[in-house]
C-alpha cells in the first residue's frame, strides 16, 4: 500500500485531489492510495432499559481523498451513529464502541483521548448536521460562530478570521457577506442557514466533511442547490465528503460510491453506477422503488417497502431484512449473509442475489 503525505495549503484551493487508477472492489481490495478514512468492523452498543442495542454491527467501509461516498438507509439503520463514532461523540454511558477500528489518515481515532480527538474534530474532520437551526446558537451572531473555530484551531486573529469568514460566505453563494456576519440565525432562511453550516465546516480547511441528512429540512429545489454546492466545493477543494441520507434518489448524481445500511449492518456497497444500474439486495431495490421517477406515469403509486424496520433489541434470526423480503428462503433465517462480490467493486449481503438479479430488470 502506497501512502501519500497530507498537503497543507494556506488558501482555499485545499489539497489537490490525488490521481487514482481505479479500485479493485472492497473486502481485500487493493487501492493505489491509502484511504483517508477506514472504518473496519465497527460495533457500537447502547445500554437501554429493554436490553443492549447494537446500533452498528460490524460495519466496514472506506473513503478516499477527494471522494464522495453515500451512506443510505431508513431511520434507525445506524448511519448517524457511525458518523458520531467517527467524531468521538458517542456518550458513555449509555453508549460504547465495543470493537473495531476507525483509522483516519492511518491513525486509529478510537485510541485517542479527548484532547487528541478534539484536535481532529472540527479541524481535519468537519460535520454538517441535519437541521441548521438546532446547530447554530440563536443568541450568537453568524460572525461570532464562524470565527470561533478558526481562532481556536488555526490561531487566527479577530480580523484575519473575519476576513476568512467573509470569503467563505461568498464561496457558498451568500450575498452581502459582511452584513450577514452581523446577523443572527433567525434572520436567515433555511437554505442560507445550511450554506452557513457548510461554510463553517470548510472554515478550517478539513480533509473530510460528514454531512448528516444535510437537505432533509429543505424544499426540493433548495435540496438540489445545496447538494450541487457541496459536490462542487469538495471537488474544487479536494475534500472528501460522506453524505448520510435515507433517500437513494438524491445521491444518484453526486456519489462515487454507496453503502446501504439496514439494522446496523452494511447490506450492499459498491460503485454508484453499478449499484444503481443493478441493485443486488432486496432492500436496495425497495429503496429505489420508493423514489418517485419522471419516467413513470404521474398517477402511478409508489411501491413502498412492506412492514417496518425490526426492533433493535430483538432482531430476527439470520438476515434482519427477512420478514420484509419477497425473496426470502429458509436459509435466510439460519445465518446472517456475509458481503460477497457480485461484480467488481460491488458487494451484497444476500443469499438470493443471483435470483434477484435475474428477476428484477436492470
Amino acid at each position: 500500500m502506497i501512502t501519500v503525505s497530507r498537503s497543507e495549503t494556506n488558501g482555499f484551493s485545499g489539497p489537490s485531489p490525488p490521481e487514482q487508477t481505479g479500485r479493485a472492489g472492497d473486502q481485500g481490495e487493493a487501492s493505489v492510495l491509502a484511504a483517508l478514512l477506514d472504518i473496519d468492523g465497527l460495533v457500537v452498543e447502547f445500554a437501554t432499559g429493554a436490553g443492549v442495542v447494537r446500533a452498528v454491527n460490524d460495519v466496514s467501509f472506506d473513503v478516499e481523498r477527494g471522494e464522495i461516498v453515500a451512506v443510505v438507509g431508513e431511520s434507525g439503520s445506524g448511519k448517524s451513529v457511525t458518523a458520531l463514532a467517527v467524531l468521538g461523540l458517542i456518550d458513555a454511558p449509555p453508549g460504547r464502541v465495543a470493537s473495531g477500528a476507525i483509522r483516519f489518515d492511518g491513525e486509529d481515532l478510537l485510541t485517542l483521548d479527548e484532547d487528541g480527538i478534539r484536535h481532529i474534530r472540527g479541524r481535519r474532520i468537519a460535520m454538517v448536521f441535519q437541521e441548521p437551526m438546532t446547530s447554530l446558537n440563536p443568541v450568537l451572531s453568524i460572525g461570532r460562530q464562524m470565527t470561533e473555530a478558526m481562532r481556536l484551531h488555526l490561531g487566527f486573529g479577530a480580523q484575519e478570521a473575519r476576513a476568512r469568514a467573509v470569503e467563505l460566505l461568498g464561496l457558498v453563494g451568500i450575498s452581502e457577506p459582511e452584513r450577514r456576519l452581523r446577523q443572527y440565525p433567525h434572520h436567515l432562511s433555511g437554505g442560507m442557514r445550511q450554506r452557513v453550516m457548510i461554510a463553517m465546516a470548510l472554515s478550517c480547511k478539513p480533509e473530510l466533511v460528514i454531512a448528516d441528512e444535510p437537505t432533509t429540512a429543505l424544499d426540493v429545489t433548495i435540496q438540489a442547490q445545496i447538494l450541487e454546492l457541496m459536490r462542487d466545493l469538495c471537488r474544487r477543494l479536494g475534500v472528501a465528503l460522506v453524505i448520510i441520507t435515507h433517500n437513494l434518489g438524491i445521491v444518484a448524481r453526486y456519489a462515487d460510491r454507496v453503502n446501504v445500511m439496514y439494522a446496523g449492518r452494511v447490506v450492499e456497497k459498491g460503485d454508484a453506477r453499478s449499484l444503481y444500474r443493478r441493485p443486488s439486495h432486496p432492500y436496495t431495490v425497495g429503496l429505489l422503488n420508493s423514489v418517485p421517477r419522471l419516467d413513470r406515469p404521474r398517477d402511478a403509486a409508489l411501491d413502498p417497502i412492506p412492514g417496518n424496520p425490526p426492533d433493535p433489541v430483538a432482531l430476527p434470526s439470520g438476515c434482519a431484512f427477512r420478514p420484509r423480503c419477497a425473496f426470502a428462503t429458509a436459509r435466510c433465517g439460519e445465518s446472517v449473509p456475509a458481503l460477497r462480490a457480485v461484480e467488481p467493486a460491488h458487494l451484497t449481503a444476500c443469499f438470493e442475489a443471483e435470483r434477484l438479479r435475474e428477476e428484477v430488470p436492470a
